[in-house]
């Protein structure tokens, strides 16, 4: 640990002498409050930062992995209409693969895995010393690829045709695994021209670009000279199974696609979804850190670090109170965020719940008076940091691992648990809520806990979701929100945390694509969408935790009336009411989409009782 912290940052022998002779001599002062440092050669004592100032320092990357020196921003921007699904014409072609024998690559980054697993990082990872791009002579017909940068993942682009290119991604550092996430920098381009580009090395069976999702475009000159971001762009999309593949055991699929640049020589960006890196979430909390008004009732403090030495913030907000009395008697809720890395859509509903709760509406001054809330909104930085899709440095997947005892290996997740457990001797924590981003499903939808034996219980974890479906009428969607405990999710921080004793835990899931419902049918979803979603959760707060449970009540008695006539999975006449609407449409085997990721990692080998007695009432009534 000391080595991934503090020995990477090391150039020479020299430095390593020097790092050397420093923690010699911090151990012999025996004391925690000064640190010995070096200034040209020359002993120096300094004083250790309080506890309470948090250091935003830059990404620290694992030592082999490649970076550029470039900073890379985009502007925020909302689309002024939505913008609609791609309509398949059944025409679209399906590439087949050719590689590097008979293509021309024209970029392809030193694989980040010479290492088996993850050993030690530094500020930086290693400068990037030539540009892939010098494998081949410039030319005017060759675009200039680049993701050698915070959360980008390309590997290898070869030329197939003269505007046709095959591009393969990297998996998850340490694994040979989760190729979804795609971020990645072209340049050289000519405007007007046709391009495809094939993906070729996917993982995952089905795809939402097989239901008219389309990728990501942004150019640097569209932002500066016309305020334009990130666009959907893409036609002639397909979404396949790659026949051509050689290892039988392994089963890769392809997304193709053709665009158009809009001006000639950009700088352009193609994406999954919106990015969301670690940078930019510091540049988020150094502002509210740094306004007086929001420092008073929120506190930016470090979790923890991570595995490669990054920190895992925490926010705790609340109002001050009155007294000490007041803020003891508060009721907590845990918000937490991006333990897969490649699900971006989560950050920005974090992002959105983060806005409304340190806003300066009436609704915030409630919630921030009667709530303490414990927000961690990037869990897993280092996945961010090296464009993973879902692992850790551990190469595994963390929300599999929450019941873990491998402090060191696995330290953001023990530690929320471990936080949440404290927490929990304090006081009641009446919601959790992880966000998640689904690659297989539109719209924003829940999934929650089944408790047995109950039925008044068993109903009660359904109402939050309920509710938010009323709240978001034409983004959430009810119907998708499933309930079930099953074996192979136990260690995820739903299943955890309601095992702790959290009723209402949940994990909300955001497509990467639209949604299917009302007003907003076909469309697909922008970072203001993924934003509102944010707000939805404090609204819904705010109507849940209302000592007035008429919207409750109205909610319940809406479905009442629904299941009595019709039952919203099969469509067909249902005489069992609420109890059937429930118990028929959520006992379910499905749930997320995670892949087992499972074992040790690589380099170890209370709402109301009113409302209880109402969902009682409910069944006895049916």
């Amino acid at each position: 640990t000391y080595k991934a912290l503090d020995a990477g940052d090391s150039d020479s022998e020299e430095d390593e002498e020097k790092l050397a002779r420093k923690r010699q001599c911090n151990q012999s002062l025996g004391t925690r409050q000064l640190l010995f440092s070096l200034d040209s050669g020359q002993p120096l004592l300094v004083l250790r930062p309080p506890p309470d100032v948090v250091n935003f320092l830059r990404p620290r990357w694992p030592v082999e992995s490649e970076v550029i020196t470039d900073v890379i921003q985009h502007i925020d921007w909302e689309p002024p209409d939505p913008e609609p699904f791609y309509c398949p014409s059944g025409q679209e072609e399906a590439p087949i693969p050719v590689g590097d024998e008979q293509g021309n690559v024209v970029y392809c980054a030193d694989l980040a895995t010479k290492c088996l697993y993850f050993t030690c990082s530094r500020f930086g990872g290693s400068m990037a010393t030539r540009s892939p791009t010098s494998l081949i002579k410039p030319s005017d017909n060759i675009l200039e690829f680049e993701s050698r940068f915070e959360s980008g993942n390309l590997q290898k682009a070869i030329q197939v045709g003269v505007y046709d290119y095959e591009l393969t991604l990297r998996a998850d550092m340490y694994t040979e695994k989760h190729t979804q996430w795609f971020y990645f920098r072209v340049r050289n381009m000519k405007a007007g021209v046709t391009y495809r580009f094939t993906i070729i090395n996917l993982m995952k069976k089905s795809s939402l670009y097989s239901q008219g999702m389309r990728p990501l475009l942004y150019s640097e000159r569209a932002a500066e000279e016309d305020g334009i971001g990130w666009q959907r762009v893409g036609s002639n999309i397909l979404y396949y199974h790659n026949c051509t593949q050689s290892d039988a055991a392994i089963n890769l699929y392809s997304l193709t696609w053709t665009f158009q640049f809009p001006y000639d020589s950009d700088t352009c960006y193609l994406a999954h979804c919106y990015p969301y890196t670690y940078s930019r979430l510091q540049g988020y909390l150094k502002q509210i850190s740094s306004n007086p008004a929001v420092a008073s009732y929120c506190k930016v403090r470090i979790l923890c670090n991570s595995l490669a030495g990054n920190a895992v913030y925490v926010i705790t907000i609340t109002s001050r109170g009155t007294s000490r009395e007041d803020v003891r008697s508060r009721k907590a809720v845990v918000v937490t965020a991006r333990v897969h890395p490649g699900e971006t859509n989560a950050s920005w509903m974090m992002e959105g719940f983060l806005d409304f709760l340190l806003g300066d509406s009436e609704d915030a001054q409630v919630l921030r008076d009667n709530f303490v809330f414990k927000v961690v909104p990037m869990l897993n930085p280092d996945g961010v940091v090296v464009g993973n899709y879902r692992c850790s440095l551990a190469g595994r997947d963390l929300n599999r691992n929450y019941k873990t005892l491998l402090k060191d290996s696995f330290p953001c997740v023990w530690h929320t648990r471990d936080m949440v457990e404290r927490l929990m001797t304090e006081k009641e924590v009446v919601l959790y809520c992880d966000f998640h981003g689904h690659n297989r499903k539109n719209n924003v939808f829940m999934y929650g806990c089944n408790s047995r034996g109950n039925a008044s219980i068993k109903l009660q974890e359904r109402v939050f979701p309920l509710m938010m479906s009323k709240n978001a009428s034409n983004k959430f969607s009810f119907q998708s929100c499933k309930f079930r405990v099953q074996k192979s999710k136990e260690g995820t921080g739903r299943i955890v945390m309601w095992r702790l004793g959290i009723k209402n835990s949940y994990t909300m899931e955001a497509t990467f694509g639209g949604s299917t419902l009302n007003d907003r049918r076909g469309t697909h979803f922008t970072t203001g969408d993924l934003k509102s979603m944010g707000f939805c959760l404090c609204d819904t707060l705010l109507d849940f935790c209302d000592p007035d449970q008429t919207k409750t009540v109205t909610a319940i008695c809406q479905n009442w009336k629904l299941g009595k006539h019709i039952c919203c999975i099969t469509g067909k006449p249902c005489g069992n009411g609420l109890f059937k609407l429930f118990f028929h449409c959520f006992y379910s085997t499905s749930g997320s989409n995670s892949s087992d990721s499972d074992g040790l990692p690589v380099h170890l080998l209370h709402p109301q009782k009113g409302l209880e007695v109402l969902l009682a009432n409910s069944i006895c009534l049916n």
